[in-house]
C-alpha cells in the first residue's frame, strides 16, 4: 500500500513548513503498517518562496499556473503514484492520531473520508461556527477540504475536484463519492475523535460581514457564484 500526500499551496511560505514538518510523525503510523508514502506539493502559481521551501523539505513539487484550489489538488493528484490520496491544506497539521484513524478506516474498507476540524481560537462566535460545521460534516458526510483521504481509483472514477468551482468543491466531490460508495456497498467516513488542527486565519483576516456576503451570494444564486472567482474573494484575494 502506498499513500500519496498532496498539499496544494499558494503563497504559503509562512505556514507551509509547519504543515510539512508535522507529516513525518503522522506518516510513521503508515510506515509501521508496512505502507509507503510520498509527498507532493502543488505550487499554485505562488509569488513567494513556497516552491523553494517545499523542495528544501524534500517534497516533489509540481506547478499549476491557474490559481484555483480544485486545479491545484487535481494537478497534485495527477502526479501521485499512491493507492490512496491524502489531501492536506498548507495551513493544517496532520497528527499521528488522526492518521491512525484514517489508516484504520482504510483497512476497514471505506472509500473516502475526512475529519472534523479545530482552531486554536477561543472566540465564542468562531467556536459556535465550528460546532455547526462539524455537526453538518458528520451528518451529511461532507469532508472539509483541509483534510480528505480517498482511494485513488475512486477519485479518478468520480472525476476529481470540479474545476468549474472556485469554492465548495469538496462538498460537490463528496456528493459524487457518496453515490459511488453506495453503488459499491462501501462507506464514506468523517472522523471526529482527533480533529484536524487548521489555521483560523480566515476568521481573523476577514470580517463577519465579508463571510456573510459570500454565503448569502452563494445561497441566493443557487451556487452559481461559486463558479466565479470574483465572487469567491475570501478564498482568492491572497490575504495571509
Amino acid at each position: 500500500m502506498k499513500i500519496s500526500v498532496v498539499v496544494p499551496a499558494f503563497n504559503e511560505e509562512r505556514l507551509l513548513l509547519g504543515t510539512l514538518a508535522a507529516l513525518p510523525d503522522a506518516m510513521r503510523v503508515v510506515e509501521e503498517r508496512g505502507w509507503s508514502w510520498e509527498l507532493i506539493v502543488c505550487d499554485n502559481n505562488s509569488t513567494d518562496r513556497t516552491a523553494a521551501l517545499a523542495r528544501g523539505f524534500g517534497a516533489k513539487v509540481v506547478f499549476e499556473p491557474v490559481n484555483q484550489i480544485s486545479r491545484a489538488r487535481n494537478r497534485g493528484a495527477a502526479h501521485a503514484s499512491g493507492d490512496w490520496l491524502v489531501f492536506v491544506d498548507a495551513d493544517s497539521r496532520l497528527s499521528p492520531e488522526l492518521m491512525r484513524e484514517a489508516a484504520d478506516a482504510i483497512d476497514a474498507g471505506c472509500l473516502a473520508g475526512g475529519a472534523t476540524v479545530d482552531f486554536e481560537t477561543r472566540d465564542p462566535a468562531v467556536r459556535s461556527w465550528l460546532l455547526l460545521w462539524n455537526a453538518t460534516s458528520r451528518l451529511m458526510k461532507w469532508a472539509a477540504g483541509s483534510f480528505i483521504f480517498c482511494e485513488a481509483g475512486a477519485f479518478c472514477e468520480a472525476g476529481g475536484f470540479s474545476e468549474a468551482l472556485y469554492a465548495g468543491e469538496e462538498i460537490e466531490l463528496f456528493g459524487r463519492l457518496k453515490r459511488l460508495a453506495r453503488r459499491e456497498g462501501r462507506r464514506i467516513v468523517i472522523l471526529h475523535r482527533h480533529p484536524l488542527r487548521t489555521s483560523d486565519r480566515k476568521a481573523r483576516l476577514y470580517s463577519w460581514r465579508e463571510h456573510f456576503a459570500f454565503l448569502f451570494k452563494a445561497l441566493s444564486s443557487g451556487g452559481r457564484s461559486l463558479r466565479r472567482r470574483e465572487d469567491c474573494s475570501v478564498w482568492y484575494d491572497g490575504r495571509r
